[in-house]
């Protein structure tokens, strides 16, 4: 590692990986490492990066590092710097905007589909996120609730029996989990969100597909309304820098 190493958001959140796996090649590791740390918010929005530096952080050579900094712009999770090397490039209000739109289309036919073609055993795994959810929102164990409310979304869609629509939600994967950690960080909306799990499991127990989709629509409109208010309070805090997240 180099000696600025310490001062290097990226260096940092490399520190005490292990080597890379055997089944995967050094590009795909390399472009899996930086993307977790980009979706997780280890490496903020305006993180420069550099190959080289990268590269030996890791201990590996620059074609690999090369290869995963172009997947990575192709998704549009980093871009060119004028200066040389990669920037972590932040969300826009446009992003937000399309991302929400397609998501209340997508996953509230999801969850039609689901309340339609469910078996009662299915319900099962959904009340327990429910309920783990709960016990960690009441003792204060904040740290676990992005994970679980993905979990129960994972399984509500699951039940919807289209593999194909679930592939289109999980593509908005990392868009949707960027999102999740601003709306459940908004005191009230940790809570606000189990009970809109809640509303979903009774109605889908009575297999009343119209008030599942139109729940689903609003939990995700309403997260919408949450991230665009965090824009424009970035926006009067920084002035034309908060166009970003």
């Amino acid at each position: 590692m180099t000696p600025s190493g310490e001062h290097d958001p990226l260096a940092k959140s490399l520190k005490g990986l292990d080597s890379p796996p055997q089944r995967i090649s050094l590009g795909q590791y390399v472009y899996d490492t930086v993307k977790h740390a980009v979706v997780i918010g280890d490496m903020a929005p305006g993180t420069r990066m550099v190959e080289s530096r990268l590269a030996e952080a890791l201990g590996i050579s620059r074609t690999p590092v090369r290869e995963a900094f172009h997947k990575l712009e192709r998704e549009r999770l980093v871009r060119r710097s004028p200066a040389g090397g990669f920037f972590v490039v932040g969300l826009t209000q446009a992003d937000v905007e399309e991302t929400f739109g397609i998501r209340s289309i997508l996953e509230s036919y999801a969850a039609r589909l689901a309340a339609l073609k469910h078996r009662e055993s299915d319900l099962a795994p959904l009340e327990a996120k429910i309920r783990e959810y709960q016990e960690h929102l009441d003792t204060g164990q904040l740290d676990l609730l992005l994970k679980i409310n993905t979990e129960f979304h994972d399984l509500l869609y699951g039940l919807s029996g289209s593999p194909r629509l679930v592939k289109m939600i999980n593509d908005l994967r990392d868009l949707i989990f960027r999102f999740r950690q601003v709306i459940l960080k908004i005191e009230g909306m940790a809570r606000l969100s189990n009970e809109d799990h809640l509303g979903m499991l009774e109605h889908m127990k009575k297999r009343d597909a119209n008030k599942v989709e139109k729940l689903v629509r609003e939990h995700i409109l309403r997260g919408q309304e949450i991230v665009l208010k965090a824009f424009d309070d970035e926006f009067r805090s920084n002035g034309n820098g908060g166009d970003r997240l």
